[in-house]
């Protein structure tokens, strides 16, 4: 296996704060990684820089073997430019705690949208794509209803059938359960399970929930301060931690 995500001595700061701390972090092809940890330490920039959405102040950001940040490069400006990010960005697709659908599209309409607008597909070969995505998460049913009419686990089924209409490589979730109820939360999870090992997806996940890490990754990450303090597979890290500061932290949370 090769890297696809890969940072390197990166820091980013916003104001007086400095929310990563030269940041290494490396995620292979085809991996499915949980990142835990408290809140402001880090987890959800790391997110957004993937996703083009925040620059770095040091370091470098490569995906899929591609620079995507380096503020050392005479190139910064060529590849923080918008022709580069749309390219960057096309190989990443993100699924938000809100939803974010459209209230006045359908869920075929919904997931058709990215399609026909950013890949250039017609209207009927979009529509088609999004009827066999939705398919694909369980959704065949509700293809013609409207956000307001589905349930939480239905709307989060939806986003993320919109996410893989861009045929993405990389699948990053900011919280992508928190929003629903207990019940709903395995639904999702059989999904994004089942389009991992459908599409080969490489998956990261930031989470408060313990039980979507230990149930989704290959191995799950504690962020403090803005760095890894400890990575390991879910059996070790949330059983046996190494780091103190890792067994505090999840015995906050009632797993130790």
């Amino acid at each position: 296996m090769s890297a696809i995500i890969s940072f390197e001595g990166v820091s980013k700061r916003f104001g007086t704060t400095t929310v990563l701390d030269g940041f290494d972090f490396a995620v292979e092809r085809g991996e499915k990684v949980a990142i835990i940890g408290p809140s402001g330490s880090g987890k959800s920039t790391i997110l957004r820089t993937i996703m083009g959405l925040e620059d770095v102040d040091a370091g470098r950001v490569l995906v899929d073997g591609e620079t995507l940040w380096d503020p050392k490069d005479r190139l910064t400006k060529a590849t923080a430019s918008r022709k580069h990010l749309h390219h960057m960005r096309a190989k990443v697709g993100m699924v938000f705690q809100s939803f974010n659908l459209f209230p006045n599209l359908t869920a075929t309409e919904n997931v058709a949208a990215g399609p026909r607008h950013v890949l250039g597909l017609s209207k009927l070969n979009a529509t088609e794509k999004a009827v066999k995505l939705l398919a694909q998460v369980g959704l065949s049913d509700q293809a013609n209803k409207y956000p307001s009419t589905l349930s939480g686990g239905q709307q989060q089924r939806v986003a993320i059938a919109r996410a893989m209409a861009l045929e993405p490589q990389i699948m990053l979730f900011d919280e992508a359960t928190s929003a629903l109820d207990p019940e709903k939360v395995g639904e999702v999870l059989d999904v994004m399970r089942s389009l991992s090992r459908e599409r080969d997806l490489t998956i990261v996940v930031v989470t408060h929930q313990i039980g979507v890490a230990r149930a989704l990754a290959d191995r799950i990450c504690f962020m403090e301060g803005g760095r890894i303090l400890e990575q390991a597979t879910p059996a070790i890290l949330l059983e046996h931690p190494q780091n103190q500061r890792t067994a505090a932290f999840l015995r906050a949370v009632h797993l130790t």
